[in-house]
């Protein structure tokens, strides 16, 4: 597995004082440039408690392994600031549960919109689970002028290795969780009920369908339910039911395996969700949902126009993006598939909508992060690809593969391991690329 290393530098530690929060943050891009330590907000959050315990279970997830759990390294989380809401994202380390605290129970001075990481440290960590009661809480994300001009410099630094694993996963959540769609919503006491009355065990894999005003639990999958693979990933939830006003859950249409769910809570003045990734030892990262949109001829191109659009509002409107940039809405779609490899597009289930953030990818790593997208295009540069009216021809060192272009399928191992649930294989990849031919020269795909 290859890493990368995210250096977080911070002008001070992130810090709790009585009602004062002050998040430290660490580089980051904002409409006003790119910037050591951002400023984004500063003002009120006038629901302290539940704030306090959301950010709280984020960073729980950011430090946990939910699949053979181990010491490492803990992620600090990524925060989004559009002028209506904080948006705060982490992945666990094991890349199989995302997590978002999209807060709006905001009250004060937005200085600017923009993308940072924010220091999550211990003492922070004890500090917010001590926060109760009904006061509100002044937050400053970013030091302000004054502190800036006196710390002169760093004082804070880390240095944390982000699996490749980690990295794709931001970019396959987001496109497995725009073809979710609500399948329950349960709201206040039934919401409670129903959460802790699931499985004790970890590892547990349930799905969850509709039943009149509840839900019910079965051992496999019905019609309209959601999977729930490894019960014991909603751990950070349970801290929340005190706020909790609604709980939904959402899913795509149900089949007859495992699949990735989401699970969003209510709280007042802020949502939290979490996607869960098929099954507790799959992370996101090998889902392949990405690969078609990035194989294409025109991905890389209209990802430069559309990103020249994106200007960190609060909500991506595919419609409006294509009547901007005079493109189709799939190759605006498979644009955003793009940025997405690089941190830039989010999406947000509980308004059906991407939205605009930054995360700390380097671009130049893209191919090397879709490992199987660079063995396609290796193999249709190099003329292994027969075609074949809708079928083709694929020659590899071990073998001959056939390919059935209209259905996806092939004859390799990994088809018949995973018949299309994990993405398409590199066969099917290249089948595709040599279709659409003229192939672009392999050196120029990777530059």
């Amino acid at each position: 597995m290859t890493s990368a290393v995210q250096a977080y530098s911070y002008a001070g530690p992130s810090t709790l004082d009585g009602s004062r929060l002050d998040l430290s943050t660490s580089g980051g891009r904002a409409l006003s440039g790119t910037a050591a330590h951002p400023r984004f907000f500063s003002g009120l959050i006038t629901e302290a408690a539940p704030a306090a315990a959301g950010l709280l279970a984020l960073a729980d997830v950011a430090m946990a392994r939910y699949h053979q759990p181990r010491p490492g390294f803990t992620r600090d989380p990524v925060v989004t600031c559009d002028g209506h809401r904080l948006r705060l994202e982490s992945f666990s380390a094991c890349g199989g549960v995302y997590a978002r605290l999209d807060l709006a129970a905001l009250d004060g001075d937005v200085i600017d919109r923009g993308t940072t990481n924010v220091d999550v440290n211990g003492p922070l960590r004890e500090a917010l689970a001590r926060v109760g009661g009904r006061d509100p809480l002044h937050l400053g994300v970013g030091p302000d002028e004054m502190a800036v001009t006196t710390l002169g410099g760093a004082v804070v630094e880390k240095k944390v290795p982000l699996p490749s694993r980690w990295l794709r996963g931001f970019a396959e959540a987001q496109v497995i969780s725009a073809g979710f769609d609500l399948r329950a919503e349960l709201r206040g006491p039934n919401a409670v009920r129903f959460l802790r009355g699931l499985p004790k065990r970890a590892s547990a894999t349930v799905w969850v369908a509709p039943t009149g005003r509840d839900l019910r639990v079965t051992h496999q999958a019905a019609p309209g339910s959601v999977c729930l693979a490894g019960a014991g990933r909603l751990a950070t939830l349970m801290p929340l039911l005190r706020f909790a006003k609604a709980l939904r859950v959402y899913g795509p249409a149900a089949g007859d395996g495992p699949a990735a769910g989401a699970w969003e809570l209510e709280l007042p003045g802020m949502r939290y969700t979490l996607a869960l990734s098929p099954q507790p030892w799959r992370g996101f990262s090998g889902e392949g949902a990405v690969l078609d949109d990035l194989a294409t001829d025109e991905a890389a191109g209209d990802a430069d126009v559309i990103g020249m659009l994106l200007n960190f509002e609060p909500s991506v409107e595919l419609g409006l993006l294509a009547e901007r940039s005079g493109l189709p809405i799939a190759r605006v779609r498979s644009a955003l598939t793009q940025l997405g490899t690089s941190g830039r597009v989010g999406y947000d289930l509980h308004e059906a909508a991407h939205f605009h953030r930054e995360l700390p990818y380097d671009r130049e790593q893209v191919a090397e992060l879709n490992p199987r997208l660079t063995a396609a295009r290796s193999l249709a540069q190099s003329g292994a690809v027969r075609l074949d009216g809708a079928a083709a021809t694929v020659t590899t060192g071990g073998g001959e593969r056939r390919v059935d272009l209209a259905a996806g399928s092939c004859t390799c191992p990994w088809w018949f391991d995973h018949r299309g649930s994990r993405g398409p294989c590199k066969h099917v990849l290249a089948a595709r690329i040599a279709a659409r031919a003229p192939v672009e020269p392999l050196s120029a795909v990777q530059t």
